[in-house]
């Protein structure tokens, strides 16, 4: 049964779509990739999925809720990581945690309980009285991770979860967003640029261009789809979206990036 569901969602800039008509349909429980060149409309989906921008046209429901109508119940339902990194260096992994406890109204009782398991989860009980600026960058995002999943959301979104990582922290990440899937059985749908990551974590995953959805279905299926038995998902990518697998982009896109490849150091 889909969780997730779009049709002829679509967002413009005055004379700019930035997603045109966009229709599809998540599973519970499933891993879901959006995938496609900088300026394809994948972030600009994900906030108006996370209610943070208002569509222009058409309709979507997240966990069973107007993402218009009913905004405020789809941000109870949902958990958000952006590409930029949101936690305070200043505080202790617990002192993170226990603000996020706050903010999504858990109750006094269970905090402690829920903070001592989301640290255990992610494999940071003994560096959780550390401070954050002394983590690694894959530290940093698994903490931000258990920051958005404190309330148990239905839905999780994850915006470029792996940028800026060395392979080991990028494979830490990875195990991370598979245990809460198998753990609380939640949905996750992540940007990326990265093929590979695509590949390892997501059930099915739609490439979109010039903010439409141009292909959708399994990685398996989509390099089938091509014939080859030695085709990549970065074969499909360049094959649909008409151009090479990068997370370059303009002057604006790249600087993100850095900033936040460099803060998570």
């Amino acid at each position: 049964m889909a969780i997730l569901e779009t049709k002829a969602l679509t967002r413009c800039f005055n004379d700019y779509t930035a997603v045109d008509a966009l229709t599809i349909a998540v599973e519970s429980g499933e891993v879901f990739g959006l995938l496609g060149p900088n300026g394809a409309g994948k972030t600009t989906t994900l906030k108006m999925l996370t209610t943070l921008l208002p569509p222009t046209s058409g309709t979507a429901s997240v966990a069973g809720f107007d993402i218009v109508r009913q905004a405020r119940d789809v941000r109870r339902a949902i958990g958000y990581v952006p590409q930029l990194v949101s936690a305070d260096g200043n505080l202790t992994g617990y002192e993170n945690l226990l603000i996020f406890a706050k903010l999504y109204d858990i109750p006094r009782a269970e905090r402690q309980g829920r903070i001592h398991d989301a640290l255990a989860l992610i494999g940071l009980t003994e560096a959780g009285d550390r401070m954050v600026r002394e983590y690694s960058g894959g530290m940093i995002r698994r903490l931000e991770i258990a920051q958005s999943t404190l309330h148990r959301p239905r839905v999780l979104f994850l915006d470029e979860p792996s940028v800026g990582l060395d392979p080991v922290a990028r494979r830490a990440v990875w195990e991370h967003i598979e245990e809460l899937r198998g753990e609380y059985g939640t949905t996750i749908m992540i940007t990326t640029h990265l093929m590979e990551e695509a590949d390892h974590l997501c059930q099915r995953v739609a490439i979109m261009h010039l903010g439409r959805v141009v292909a959708i279905g399994t990685p398996a299926a989509l390099k089938a789809s091509l014939g080859g038995d030695k085709t990549t998902l970065d074969d499909v990518f360049v094959h649909y979206a008409g151009g090479i697998v990068e997370a370059g982009g303009g002057y604006r896109e790249v600087s993100r990036t850095r900033r936040t490849a460099e803060r998570l150091g």
